[in-house]
């Protein structure tokens, strides 16, 4: 392959898929500019309630339509072409990132089991959105048995294998449909997947593979342990294993039929798969050890590059070359964030003040406390460092005095709080974080940003780019075209960040500092045992909703 010079001509696409839509964004090599974009809806979104053909979903699921995921292709990427004004003979390649852990079941040849006919009202045959919870249990088997058995790879993931991991979200098909299990001759990361539909060739990327597989030094989960688990559980490996890309690699080469989706020259370069979090650090210039991304969006994610490896209790994981070749990348994260917020304004706020624009304006003017509230921020489960989606959220201190912006500023904090917990975790564990970057579409509210730089009592660098992960995935491609030799020097070549914007003040610091006081005491209390109300009222809540739709014990007798 002819090595394209970064700082000639030549463009490349990112395609950033994200929980209810997809964007594509065309960038120029040379520099990083952004000439276009444009945003595809999802047909399905997130189906949660009922598959589309009406099949009832029980609580705590979330699936998606793979068909969406090609319509992205279909309609995002030519708009954003023509939005640029760029000859798509100019463009070099093509990267992908996704919202993560999302995985499908497929037969041999990608085929996703939701489009095989008579699986179609099989809820288990459909892909599970990261926010797919209902593998709790799942994860909790799969927990005890590796500290029983003293598995090595489990210091790696905080202690805790999610429930939106790739072994539980298994695990789960496995015990609820057996059929669908036995069927899917792969199971496979959304992110994958999509790279496999534009150059014909299935990868998969060390991100996913180390963060939601459990693969650490060269290998899954050994067979033992997977039969003890379950003994029909033993060739789950084989589904997930394939040809391992570091990122940044050249997938392959751009189809002929990819290319009539797109519109991009056919045999141009597809870079591996990455996950929207990781991939933006390239964007935010940090992939360099100490710098910490927060990527704020629906949800957050943290990521952070390491020199060695490390124990951090109640991270997402911790993987050789999984942010960038050459260093360890640790990833912690937290499940709702501006889903919270647009929770409270969709269906808690009054008319009158219903609107994030007016609630901010009304939470801004008060000082630090004022509100005599503390939150805790699990509205849809705790991530890190808790790692159990069954958790629920929580308002201390409502009186009749209290008004929506005081609800509405007491949500803002508890997410700032709920970072803090994680920064304070990675450098009890001896990671640094020198630095923060702040990315994803919450960087508009200067609020919320600013506190989160006083309750951290840090400096907020924030990505100059309001496309991160689509950047990000952009100079991935860069990195496969071959215009750039590595991540590094694509990113520091593309990616963009603006300084220190938000400043911590010391006084608002200080009266932060004995709220999050609070905010730990009511963390621990309520997530580590000292009253499990929150799991209690959600088996009620459960036992309730399958009671009231006349749900059997399985999955399998309810569509069988």
């Amino acid at each position: 392959m002819n090595r394209v010079d970064g700082t000639g001509g030549g463009y490349v696409v990112g395609v950033d898929f994200g929980t209810l839509s997809g964007r594509a964004l065309v960038v120029r090599v040379s520099d990083g500019a952004e000439l276009g974009t444009a945003v595809h809806e999802y047909g399905d979104g997130v189906i949660s309630a009922a598959l589309p053909g009406g099949q009832p979903l029980p609580p705590d699921w979330a699936l998606q339509n793979p068909q969406d995921y090609r319509d992205v292709l279909r309609h995002a990427v030519p708009a954003a072409l023509a939005a640029a004004g760029v000859d798509p003979a100019q463009v070099i390649g093509i990267g992908i990132d996704f919202t993560s852990c999302t995985v499908l079941p497929t037969l041999a040849d990608g085929t996703p089991l939701c489009e095989v006919p008579e699986l179609r009202e099989r809820p288990h045959s459909w892909v599970k959105l990261w926010k797919h919870h209902a593998a709790q249990a799942d994860a909790d088997r799969i927990n005890a048995l590796a500290h029983e058995r003293g598995e090595p790879w489990i210091g790696r993931y905080g202690g805790k294998i999610s429930a939106e991991w790739q072994f539980a979200k298994g695990l789960q098909i496995l015990r609820e449909d057996p059929e669908v299990y036995h069927r899917a001759e792969r199971f496979i990361e959304a992110t994958d997947w999509i790279v496999w539909e534009l150059c014909g060739t299935e990868t998969r990327n060390v991100c996913t593979a180390g963060y939601k597989g459990i693969r650490q030094d060269g290998r899954y989960p050994c067979i033992d342990f997977l039969t003890a688990l379950d003994p029909a559980f033993g060739n789950f490996v084989a589904k997930l294993d394939g040809p391992l890309l570091p990122l940044g690699a050249r997938a392959g080469a751009l189809t002929a039929r990819a290319a009539g989706w797109t519109g991009l020259p056919e045999g141009i370069a597809v870079a591996a798969g990455n996950v929207d979090a990781h991939v933006t650090a390239a964007a935010a210039q940090a992939v360099q050890p100490g710098r910490l991304v927060a990527i704020m969006g629906t949800s957050t994610c943290h990521v952070v590059n390491g020199t060695r490896p490390a124990s951090v209790a109640g991270m997402c994981g911790v993987v050789d070359g999984g942010i960038s070749p050459g260093s360890w990348g640790y990833e912690a994260g937290q499940s709702g964030v501006g889903d919270i917020f647009g929770w409270f304004v969709a269906q808690a706020a009054p008319a009158a003040v219903a609107s994030h624009e007016r609630l901010t304006e009304l939470a801004a003017a008060q000082p630090v406390g004022a509100h005599g509230l503390i939150a805790l921020d699990w509205w849809n489960g705790n991530r890190s460092l808790l790692v159990n989606h069954d958790l629920s959220g929580m308002i201390v201190g409502l009186t009749l005095a209290t008004r929506p912006e005081d609800v509405y500023r007491a949500l803002l904090e508890s997410t700032a709080y709920g970072t803090r917990m994680i920064i304070e975790a990675f450098a009890a564990a001896g990671v640094a974080v020198d630095d923060l970057v702040i990315a994803g579409g919450l960087t508009s509210n200067d609020l919320l940003m600013q506190i989160y730089a006083d309750v951290t009592n840090r400096p907020l660098n924030i990505i100059a780019s309001a496309q991160g992960p689509a950047l990000g995935s952009a100079i991935h491609a860069a990195v496969a075209a071959g215009a750039y030799p590595t991540i590094e020097e694509a990113s520091q070549a593309m990616g963009r960040v603006h300084e220190a914007v938000h400043r911590p003040d010391p006084e608002r610091a200080r009266a932060y500092d004995a709220l999050y006081a609070e905010y730990r005491r009511l963390h621990d209390h309520f997530g580590r045992g000292g009253n499990d109300v929150m799991l209690r009222l959600r088996a009620i809540r459960n036992a309730a909703l399958d009671t009231a739709a006349g749900r059997t014990e399985t999955l399998w007798e309810m569509v069988g």
